[in-house]
This record gives C-alpha cells, structure tokens and sequence, in this order.
C-alpha cells in the first residue's frame, strides 16, 4: 500500500472575507468530521499536512495564521481542528495547495504516493488541489463529508468532476482509517 497523507485544506481560517457567509454554514457540520478525521489519522501514524492560504500576509507564519484565527469570533471552527507538534504546515497564496509551494517536494521526500484530502472550498482550493495531484501522478481521495463548501451545486459537479475526469475516489470520511 502506497504511503498516505491527509491534506487539511484552508481550515485554519478567520472567516473575515468574502464569501463566509454562505461558506460558514457548510463548514459547521464539516468541523467534527474533520476533527474525528484528525484524530483517527494521527492514531494510524498518517502524516497530517496542513496546506493552507496565507491570505495575503506575506510576512506571518502559520502559528501567527492559527492565532489570528484562534482569537477571532470563529475561533469554536479552529480550535477543534488545531495542528499538533508532529503535523506539517505549507503555506499557500493561491487555490492550488501545490501552486508556487514545496508540497510536492515535502510529498517526494516523506515517500508519499497517496492524498487524501479534506477541508474547504470543495469547488475552489480542492478542486484545483485534487487537478494538481492528479496531474502531479498522486492517487488522490477526496471525503465528501469533509469538504466545506460555498455553492452546493457548484461543489456536487466538483465532486463529479474529480471523480470522473481525474479518477479521485470519492468517499465518506468513515470509509478511511476505521
């Protein structure tokens, strides 16, 4: 078996930007999937790499992204889903969790072949996410109940999309890691 990484998309998030509003109300059941998701991850010893947008802070670094969003009012979607000491954390400035980042470096040197990737937006960053890999010749997983949202129908055909033209699996995040 191919070695396997879980990939927490965009989940570190003050939730001050355009969009939240409509993005929030998919996030809120998406946060304990994802933290369950987390926790079984870390007990199977599968490395967790949290790739995430640095939203224009150019000169900060992810404990300062993960303060920020700690000590803001949407601090009850962060805290459960919180980096540990052995986590991994890639910075990113634009959709694509591979686009102008080491990750693909990182994945090389850990030995990994396999992504399985959770968070947010499923028609956004984890669309162009789950293109990249594809397109980078990782096997790809997308959980489907662990991906956020901010247009249902758009994220429904981004599913589909990365299921049919990029042969990701697409799954329930209980089918991983039981």
């Amino acid at each position: 078996m191919s070695k396997t990484a879980l990939i927490v998309i965009d989940m570190i998030n003050t939730y001050d930007h355009e969009d939240a509003e409509l993005l929030i109300p998919s996030v809120e059941p998406v946060v304990p999937v994802v933290a369950d998701l987390l926790e079984r991850a870390r007990r199977h010893d599968v490395t967790v790499i949290y790739v995430n947008d640095n939203f224009g802070e150019w000169r900060s670094h992810h404990g300062e992204l993960l303060d920020h969003a700690l000590s803001g009012p949407h601090a009850r979607l962060v805290d459960p889903l919180k980096p540990d000491p052995d986590s991994l954390f890639v910075l990113k400035a634009r959709h694509s969790i591979f686009y102008e980042t080491p990750l693909t470096y990182l994945l090389h040197q850990q030995g990994i072949e396999r992504l399985v990737l959770c968070g947010q937006v499923t028609e956004q960053c984890v669309l162009y996410s789950a293109l990249d890999a594809h397109i980078r010749h990782f096997d790809v997983v997308v959980l489907k109940d662990a991906v956020a949202h901010i247009h249902e129908d758009l994220a429904a055909a981004a599913l589909r999309m990365m299921e049919r033209n990029m042969g990701a699996r697409i799954c329930e995040s209980r089918e991983i890691w039981t």
